[in-house]
């Protein structure tokens, strides 16, 4: 799937862009797998429920996991509208913890009692490629049915990292859509050089 059209001529360690075409895949999983991966035997991991969670340790998490594949939605967003979606009735967030300090989260929405979506899920950059991903996406499924929904949600784009949606797809999500979205990116944002380095460069004309 290609991605992202250059608005500027030449790559560096980062751009500043405007906007971004991207693809989104939306997926669902209709039924709790038999079997999940176990969990590594290293890191020591904790995964814990945040009550109430703070705005400002959300706001850390969120540009923690989600700055690397620019996750910048809820970026600029003041404080009651923050709130309004994380502490809103349904909503749910899970911090995983690896040898005592945070590594990631997942974000699940039970407002629909037979469909829950998972909102967001991710590790941060120094925890990836550790075999922590499948367990931490089946721990999140697990949840995601504990409620007795009949159905998991979840999306992800092409600015996402390359194995996102490989892991959702073993882990038995099945692709139901797919549709091509303009990204607007806050000022004062730089898009990462993984991401440009991803593009297609435009011909001169």
């Amino acid at each position: 799937m290609g991605f992202a059209r250059r608005h500027t001529r030449r790559y560096g360690t980062g751009m500043k862009l405007n906007s971004l075409d991207t693809t989104v895949t939306y997926l669902a999983m209709t039924a709790r797998p038999a079997h999940l991966p176990p969990m590594p035997t290293s890191p020591r991991l904790a995964l814990m429920k945040a009550e109430n969670i703070p705005l400002h340790f959300y706001r850390y998490l969120y540009a923690a996991v989600g700055g690397s594949w620019l996750w910048v939605e809820r970026l600029q967003l003041p404080d009651e509208a923050l709130a309004e979606r994380v502490h809103r009735e349904g909503v749910e967030v899970f911090v995983l913890y690896a040898n005592g300090s945070p590594a990631g989260y997942y974000e699940l929405d039970f407002a629909d009692a037979t469909s829950t979506k998972l909102v967001y899920f991710g590790l941060m950059p120094e925890w990836t490629g550790m075999r922590i991903g499948p367990w931490f996406l089946g721990a999140a499924v697990s949840e995601s049915f504990s409620r007795g929904a009949g159905e998991v949600l979840v999306n992800t784009c092409t600015l996402d990292h390359p194995a996102a949606l490989p892991l959702y797809q073993k882990l038995g999500f099945q692709p139901v859509r797919r549709e091509s979205r303009r990204l607007r990116i806050p000022a004062g944002v730089v898009v990462p050089s993984h991401i440009t380095a991803r593009m297609t460069p435009e011909v001169d004309r």
